[in-house]
């Protein structure tokens, strides 16, 4: 069911407040020249109702001769009619609900009906854009035309499935005759108002009261324009909770039948889920949720490495029900993507399984352009190889500009770059700010959770500019993120409601549970494969956030040391020379619980597949290496570098570049030495570090002249070996890395 904002809005307008400034004196429509809608002939159930309204001159229909007695009424809509309608008086503060703003085109209607006790909302919000169900119908005029109680016995036969705040509104309707309920018996009390039913409503409604004459009723002003869009990011293949995450998308679209459903990247790895299934599991539950649209994350591109290279990504998205969007994401070096890489092309009618500069969708009349964004970091953070990355603004803004060439005022950013990450490479803050016209960015990357929308109002010089609204919905999909935009005439956001949904709150949908199974099964087996090992205390890996200081990617942690602790033994299998081995934090992605470590634990710690490589280095590269690893330091850095067989002190509040104060090796077992910034050494490390990952230059150069060995062993297959021969693990923080900031201040 869908409905046009403005063509109804007016259309309301019109019959409400006419009907109810009519007169038992108004003048009729002789019989010749009542008019007959294609779309109501005389045998349908409504007929008679709608077109005594019309006889009356009451309502016109459209301009096509249709009546469209199916479309649905939302709650704005019909705040809006009642308070014109019943000439209500508007309280001097329309900021009555907190999803509402002033500006809104609903803002006065929903105060007058607050104040006038018809409309009271659910927890302080009025949900403007909801459709107005039978049962909120039925209290909405029982309440605006006082209508009372009779001693009728009323009995339908859903009456339990009427909620208790409407049941007694419901009896009180069907007693005075307004409804009569369904041909089964029941009310349906779910179901949406739609013309039809509102129409002979009224009119039943009208036969009951004879309001006082209202003064003429105003021209009806221009209707605004409301999106609704659903949003995620940064699954990283959480697929434990998709069946209540089908569930909260079922429960929005019942409400808002057209609300868009987009991903804002970093669907793969992360869980034995990608291990297992290299994202055809995730693809699986996108499809059955009716995903519209989805960009980049750089963990799209973790496999390019790996043996067939990009070929799980270009499977996931050939088999996707829905197209790819990214401006700045360049394809066309890797024949994997050729027959489904449009380029630069943006287009009315994409097809599924395609990727896109950007795409413009016909959502309730209106066009809405919607474009992609990835960060160029995928170079330094991921594997993408053949394909590359450009400049975000500049790409951003061609395409803003394409949209606005082709008449589209409502724009739409889905985008992986992080809400404030480094502005120095981009972010989302930065977008705002620095292009115009982008109306509402959906983001990702940086984990964030955006509880409410947040407004940037002001230029990168701090002028006023149109608004852009930033959302975000936290990580592994814990929320289903929802965002109500409401636009002005002239494609302004002069509102925006946005709520995140935590997904565990719900029940699943039986039959994404069904199909969960046949995954979760295999990963149970996965799951429960001991290593050997046990884990004596529980193995945290923190991050920063909620009073959180200590995280893996700036801190030493236990989980770091076992992990370096294990490549470092694996290498010196293979390089006795071996001294030291390096992990960068980011790489690390989820804690180990105290007792039995098993195969499951492992993959899931160390998701991405990795090889164990070593490296020539020598003392002073690898003090380059330390600065850049403690260069944002307090803040997290997904470069931090763990280590072993090394330990090293540096100071935060000193600049970045200038932090690292000493360097010990151990280069002997129990020797430790001062480092030689002009001797070499051999390191072990993962193969994505070695290559210059995370932004270490001075390993690509290495990688470059050879100095690199990859010696093909999985990172979780290391740490498997390693914990087994262990047998009991209990690591610790030993002062391998010390800030000597953050040890002054804590004295």
């Amino acid at each position: 069911m869908s409905y046009s904002p403005k063509s109804y809005r007016k259309f309301m307008a019109t019959i409400t407040t006419a009907a109810l400034i009519a007169s038992a004196a108004a003048p009729m429509a002789s019989a010749a020249e009542a008019k007959q809608f294609s779309d109501v002939s005389e045998s349908f159930w409504a007929a008679e109702e709608i077109y005594s309204l019309v006889e009356q001159g009451f309502i016109n229909g459209y301009e096509d001769n249709t009546y469209k007695p199916n479309q649905s009424i939302i709650r704005g809509q019909a705040a809006n009619l009642l308070m014109r309608a019943l000439d209500l008086p508007v309280p001097s503060d329309v900021k009555a609900f907190e999803d509402v703003a002033e500006g809104s085109s609903f803002a006065e209607g929903a105060a007058a009906t607050k104040a006038a006790d018809i409309f009271n909302g659910s927890n302080g919000k009025f949900n403007a854009g909801a459709e107005l169900t039978r049962e909120q119908m039925a209290s909405v005029l029982v309440r605006a035309f006082d209508l009372k109680a009779t001693e009728e016995d009323i009995t339908f036969t859903d009456w339990d499935s009427i909620s208790p705040s409407h049941q007694e509104n419901i009896e009180i309707l069907a007693q005075n005759g307004i409804t009569t309920g369904k041909e089964d018996g029941s009310f349906d009390p779910k179901a949406p108002v739609n013309r039809a039913t509102f129409a002979v409503f009224l009119e039943r409604a009208l036969d009951k009261v004879q309001p006082a004459p209202q003064p003429e009723p105003q021209p009806e002003p221009v209707d605004n324009y409301n999106l609704t869009i659903m949003h995620t990011n940064d699954t990283h293949a959480h697929l434990d909770n998709v069946a209540k995450r089908v569930t909260a998308v079922k429960n929005v679209r019942a409400e808002k039948p057209n609300a868009l459903l987009v991903d804002a990247g970093d669907v793969f790895s992360g869980t034995l889920y990608f291990n297992e299934f290299r994202a055809q599991a995730d693809l699986e539950f996108m499809n059955l949720m009716g995903y519209d649209l989805m960009t980049f994350g750089n963990h799209e591109f973790d496999l390019g490495t790996n043996e067939g290279g990009h070929q799980p990504l270009a499977d996931f998205i050939k088999g996707a029900s829905f197209p790819f969007v990214s401006a700045n994401v360049d394809f066309s070096s890797d024949a994997l993507f050729k027959d489904i890489n449009q380029g630069d092309l943006i287009t009315e009618q994409p097809e599924d399984g395609n990727i896109y500069k950007g795409i413009i969708k016909e959502i309730d009349g209106e066009k809405v352009g919607i474009f992609g964004l990835t960060t160029e970091e995928t170079v330094a953070i991921s594997s993408p190889e053949q394909v590359a990355f450009e400049n975000y603004l500049e790409e951003a803004e061609e395409a803003v500009a394409a949209f606005e060439e082709a008449g589209i005022d409502k724009i739409v950013a889905v985008t992986h770059i992080g809400y404030d990450d480094n502005a120095a490479v981009d972010n989302d803050l930065e977008l705002a700010m620095q292009i115009d016209g982008i109306d509402v960015i959906v983001g990702g990357h940086s984990h964030t959770k955006l509880d409410e929308a947040v407004w940037v109002e002001e230029d990168e010089s701090g002028e006023a500019k149109e608004p852009t609204i930033i959302v975000q919905a936290s990580q592994y999909g814990d929320y289903l993120g929802t965002v109500d935009v409401e636009f002005d005439e002239n494609g302004v956001v002069v509102g925006a409601a946005a709520e995140l949904i935590k997904v565990d709150d719900l029940e699943e949908d039986a039959e994404a549970a069904e199909k969960l199974l046949q995954y979760s099964t295999k990963i149970d087996e996965v799951k429960n494969t001991e290593t050997g090992a046990v884990a004596v205390n529980a193995l945290e890996n923190p991050r920063q956030g909620e009073g959180q200081t200590v995280s893996v990617r700036s801190n030493e942690t236990p989980l770091g040391n076992l992990i370096t602790d294990g490549m470092l033994d694996k290498a010196k299998q293979f390089n006795p020379d071996t001294v030291i081995a390096v992990q960068n934090g980011g790489g690390i992605r989820a804690a180990i619980d105290a007792g039995p470590i098993t195969l499951g634990d492992v993959l899931t710690t160390l998701p991405f597949g990795n090889t164990l490589a070593t490296m020539e280095l020598t003392g002073a590269e690898l003090v380059a290496a330390l600065e850049h690893s403690v260069s944002q330091a307090p803040a997290e850095s997904g470069g931090f570098l763990h280590v072993a067989g090394m330990k090293f002190t540096y100071d935060s509040s000193k600049p970045a570049g200038e932090r690292v104060v000493s360097v010990e090796v151990e280069e002997e077992e129990g020797v430790i030495t001062a480092l030689d910034e002009e001797k070499t050494y051999v390191i072990a490390t993962n193969a994505f570090t070695a290559k210059g990952g995370d932004g270490f230059d001075m390993f690509a150069k290495a990688y470059d002249e050879g100095r690199v060995t990859d010696l093909g062993f999985a990172d979780w297959e290391n740490l498997r070996d390693y914990v087994a021969q262990l047998e009991t693990v209990e690591p610790t923080v030993e002062g391998r890395i010390v800030d000597e900031a953050q040890q002054t201040e804590n004295e």
